[in-house]
C-alpha cells in the first residue's frame, strides 16, 4: 500500500481480500483511509465498484467513481473526499484474491496508463505473496475475518492413489537451510548453548583443513581460510544469530533468517568478487546447520498415523517411519515418476507431490486428509469431510477384499474375447503385490529403479541379481525390461543432467546409446538373468528416429554372442519399443519391421502431445488422457501396429483406470499393463461387460471434441453398467464441503 501511495503521490490505496469462507472482500490495509475501517469494512462478491473490479476480472479506471451506478459509500472509510477510482483484480493461479484500488484526492481525472500499469505489476507481484500468506494463516487456523479455517486445501499432482487421514510429520533435509522450519526457542539458552558448540566445531574442522592443505597452497589461497575464521568471530555472523535466538527463535531458524540476510545482500552488489562472497556464506550456513542438526531428527515422534511432509522426501525418510505408522506422503517437490513415488504406490501408500504455494512447515502435527487420486490435500479438516473421506477409505478396503476372489480367474469379456492384464514394477515389493493380485506377467520393469537406490551405478552382478528376482518370480510369464530411462524427471545423484529443458533433452535411448558401456553391462546382465527360464523382453524407450533402434539391436545382438559364447544357455528374447514420442506415432510400420512388439507409454505421449508437463501442478489440469487427440493417437498405433501383424500393448495410467482400459480394449491393445492396485478393478470392469459393448462406447466417445466430456461419458456409461463404485472420489465432496471453501 505504501509503495502504491508514493508511486501516485495524493492517493489513498486500500487492499480488499477476498475471504473464502463468507465469499466478501474485507477491507485488510488502507494508506490515507481511517485505519480503523480495517476489516470492518466488507462487500458482497458482486457489490460496489470493488466486486464490479472482482467479477469483471480486470481493471477498472473512472474519473468520477461516485458518479458510478456500482459506486458504494462507506462513511467509516472517510473515502468521500476521493473521486478519481483506479480498482486493478489481484489473480494468484486463476482465483481473484483481492482487489488493490487507488483513488486521488485532486479534481477528477483518469489515472493515465502507466499508472495503471504500475498498478497491474504490483497486483501480479502481490499475488503470489498474499497467496501464500493467506494458506500459512488458514494452516494455523484463521480465516482472513479471524474466524476458525477448515477443510484447507492444497492441490498437487496424484503420486500414489488411495486416501489417507493421519497427522503430519514434517521432515527436512540434513543441513538444508531454505527448508528449516520456523519455531520459537523453548529454551533460549539451551539455543544459544548449541550454537556455540556448533560455531566452535566448524572453526575447528576449518583450521584442521587448512592445516592438512599448508604444504599444497600458497598463502593468498591458504588467506580463504582466514576469512572464514573471521566471519566466524563473535561481532560476525554469530553475533547476529545469537542476537535472533535472544529475541526467541530456535538456533536453527535464526541461522537460516541471517545467512539468507546475508545472502541476499552479497548477491544484490555490482561488485564480482563480493557477489562470490554469498557462495561462502551459504557454505558457512550449512557446516554450522550439519552440527546443529546432529541427532535432531532421530528423535521425531511419529503418531500411530503419520502423514509424512517433507519440502523434498526421500527413500532414507520413509525408512526411518516405524513399520505399519505411515498412512500418507505429502512432497512440495517431485513428480509422479520420482523415486518416492514409485516406492510410495508398491507400498500402497497415499501420495501427493508437486503443490505450490504451500507453506510446508506449518503443517507439523496438523490434522491432515491426503486425496492420492485427486493430488489433493485438506488441513485441519471439519468433521463432516473427514467423515466423507473416511468413508472412501472403508469403501476401498471393502472393494478390495471383494476382488480377492478374482484373483485366478482370466481377463475375458462376457462375449469370450481374452485380454492379458499385466503389471508395472521397479521393486520387489510391488512383486508381491503383483502375483496376489493375479498379474499374468510384466509389462513394464522399470530397470532405472536399482540404479536409484544405490549411489554408484550397480555392478553387472548386482544387476543380474536384481533382474533375476523378477524373471523368477513370474516364469513362465513374460517379463518386459525397459532399458534404463533416466533424464527428464528421472535422474541418478552419481550421474546428474543438468538442462534447461530436460523433457525434450538427454534421456532414455539418447543417454544410453550415448554410454554404450552403460547399455551393455545392462543388457548383458539381464541376459544372464533369463538362463533357463526364457520369458524375458527387452523394450526401448524414447524411441524417435529408426536409427535408434538399428544401433540398440546391433549392440543387443553383440552382446547375445558374446554371452552364448561364455556358455551361457540362452534364448535371443524379443525386443519391443516403446511408443512415447509423437514421431514413433508416425513410423508404427517402419518400426514393427524391425521389432518384436511395440508398447504405448500413455503418459508420457500424453505430455508430449498435449505440450503439458504432467508433474507441474500449475498447467495439470491441462494434461488428460482422454483428449480427443490423444485417443485417436492410440487409435492409429493400435491399427498400424496390427496391420503390420505385430502385438502393441499399453502401460500407463490410462490402462490402470477402469474406463481408460475399457477403451483400449475396444481399441484392440493385446495387453494393459498398471499399478498392481489398479488391476482388480479393472479385471472386475471388463469380465462384467461384452467387447462389443466397449467398441460402442469407444464409438460415440470418438465423436466428442473435449476431454471432459469424453471423461464423463465413460463415467456415465460405467456408472449405467453398475461400476460408479470404481469411480474415485465415489460421491462429491460439495456436500461434505458445504460451506467451506480453498484458501
Amino acid at each position: 500500500a505504501e509503495w502504491s501511495a508514493w508511486a501516485f503521490q495524493s492517493v489513498i490505496s486500500p487492499v480488499y481480500l477476498l475471504d473464502p469462507a463468507s465469499n466478501r472482500y474485507i477491507l485488510m490495509a488502507t494508506e490515507g483511509l481511517y485505519l480503523k475501517a480495517v476489516g470492518k469494512v466488507s462487500l458482497a462478491h458482486s457489490e460496489g465498484l470493488v466486486g464490479l473490479v472482482g467479477s469483471r476480472e480486470e481493471p477498472i479506471n473512472l474519473e468520477d467513481a461516485p458518479s458510478h451506478p456500482r459506486y458504494r459509500y462507506f462513511p467509516e472509510t472517510g473515502e468521500e473526499r476521493f473521486r478519481s477510482f483506479l480498482g486493478v483484480p489481484i489473480i494468484h493461479h486463476r482465483r481473484v484474491l483481492g482487489v488493490l484500488v487507488v483513488q486521488q484526492r485532486e479534481s477528477s481525472r483518469c489515472f493515465d496508463e502507466g499508472e495503471e500499469a504500475f498498478l497491474v505489476t504490483v497486483s501480479a507481484q502481490l499475488a503470489g505473496v498474499i497467496a501464500h500468506s493467506e494458506a500459512t494463516g488458514a494452516i494455523s487456523g484463521l480465516s482472513l475475518t479471524g474466524e476458525e479455517a477448515r477443510d484447507v486445501s492444497f492441490n498437487g499432482v496424484p503420486g500414489a492413489p488411495g486416501v489417507a487421514i493421519g497427522h503430519g510429520v514434517v521432515v527436512y533435509p540434513a543441513a538444508d537451510l531454505d527448508v528449516v522450519p520456523d519455531r520459537p526457542a523453548e529454551d533460549i539458552e539451551l539455543e544459544l548453548g548449541l550454537f556455540r558448540s556448533a560455531v566452535q566445531a566448524v572453526c575447528e574442522d576449518i583450521e584442521q583443513v587448512a592445516k592438512r592443505l599448508t604444504s599444497r597452497l600458497r598463502p593468498e589461497e591458504l588467506a580463504l581460510f582466514d576469512v572464514y575464521l573471521r566471519m566466524l568471530g563473535d561481532e560476525a555472523l554469530p553475533g547476529e544469530v545469537n542476537s535472533r535466538i535472544r529475541e526467541g527463535i530456535w538456533a536453527q531458524g535464526a541461522l537460516k533468517q541471517v545467512v539468507q540476510h546475508y545472502v541476499r545482500h552479497f548477491e544484490m552488489m555490482d561488485d564480482h568478487y563480493l557477489q562470490e562472497r554469498a557462495v561462502d556464506v551459504r557454505d558457512l550456513g550449512r557446516r554450522l546447520l550439519s552440527y546443529l542438526q546432529e541427532g535432531e531428527q532421530k528423535d521425531l515422534n511419529y503418531p500411530e498415523r503419520t502423514v509424512l511432509v517433507s519440502e523434498e522426501l526421500t527413500p532414507a525418510m520413509l525408512g526411518e517411519v516405524p513399520r505399519g505408522q505411515l498412512v500418507g506422503l505429502v512432497s512440495v517437490k517431485g513428480s509422479s515418476n520420482s523415486h518416492v513415488a514409485i516406492l510410495a504406490r508398491a507400498m500402497g501408500v497415499p501420495t501427493v507431490m508437486g503443490l505450490v504455494d504451500i507453506p510446508v512447515n506449518q503443517l507439523d502435527g496438523k490434522e491432515l486428509i491426503v486425496d492420492g487420486f485427486e493430488g489433493q490435500i485438506f488441513a485441519s479438516p471439519s468433521a463432516d469431510l473427514r467423515t466423507f473421506f473416511q468413508e472412501i477409505c472403508d469403501e476401498e478396503d471393502e472393494l478390495d477384499r471383494g476382488l480377492e476372489a478374482l484373483r485366478d480367474k482370466p481377463c475375458e469379456t462376457t462375449d469370450g474375447y481374452r485380454v492379458p492384464l499385466l503389471v508395472n514394477t521397479g521393486l520387489m515389493t510391488d512383486v508381491v503385490r503383483s502375483l496376489s493380485h493375479g498379474a499374468e506377467g510384466i509389462g513394464l520393469y522399470r530397470t532405472e529403479v536399482p540404479f536409484m537406490i544405490k549411489d554408484r551405478f550397480p555392478s553387472e552382478q548386482e544387476q543380474r541379481q536384481y533382474y533375476r528376482e523378477q524373471l523368477e518370480a513370474f516364469a513362465p510369464n513374460p517379463v518386459t525390461m525397459r532399458t534404463l530411462d533416466i533424464g527428464g524427471d528421472k535422474s541418478l545423484t552419481y550421474f546428474p543432467i543438468q538442462e534447461e529443458n530436460p523433457f525434450l533433452g538427454w534421456r532414455g535411448i539418447r543417454v544410453t546409446l550415448d554410454h554404450p558401456e552403460i547399455f551393455l553391462v545392462q543388457v548383458r546382465a539381464m541376459l544372464k538373468a533369463s538362463e533357463g527360464l526364457n520369458n524375458l523382453q527387452v523394450m526401448l524407450p524414447m524411441i524417435s528416429n529408426i536409427s535408434e533402434v538399428e544401433e540398440s539391436l546391433h549392440l543387443i545382438y553383440r552382446v547375445y554372442h558374446e554371452v552364448r559364447e561364455e556358455g551361457y544357455d540362452i534364448q535371443m528374447p524379443k525386443v519391443g519399443v516403446m511408443i512415447e514420442i509423437p514421431a514413433a506415432v508416425y513410423q508404427i510400420r517402419e518400426l514393427a519391421d524391425r521389432v518384436d512388439f511395440l508398447s504405448v507409454g500413455s503418459n508420457d505421449l500424453t505430455q508430449y502431445l498435449l505440450a503439458v508437463d504432467r508433474n507441474n501442478p500449475r498447467v495439470a489440469q491441462l494434461y488428460h488422457s482422454y483428449h480427443p487427440a490423444v485417443l485417436q493417437a492410440l487409435v492409429r498405433v493400435a491399427q498400424d501396429a496390427h496391420a503390420a501383424g505385430k502385438p502393441v500393448g499399453i502401460c500407463g495410467e490410462l490402462a490402470g483406470d477402469p474406463g481408460g482400459a475399457l477403451l483400449l480394449m475396444a481399441m484392440g491393445y493385446d495387453s494393459l499393463s498398471m499399478n498392481a492396485a489398479s488391476l482388480p478393478k479393472v479385471k472386475s470392469v471388463i469380465r462384467s461387460v461384452s467387447r462389443e459393448w466397449a467398441v460402442k462406447l469407444l464409438k460415440d466417445v470418438l465423436l466428442l471434441d473435449s476431454p471432459h466430456v469424453i471423461k464423463s461419458c465413460v463415467d456415465l456409461a460405467l456408472r449405467n453398467a453398475g461400476f460408479g463404485r470404481y469411480l474415485r472420489p465415489g460421491k462429491s465432496k460439495s456436500a461434505a464441503l458445504a460451506g467451506q471453501a480453498e484458501p
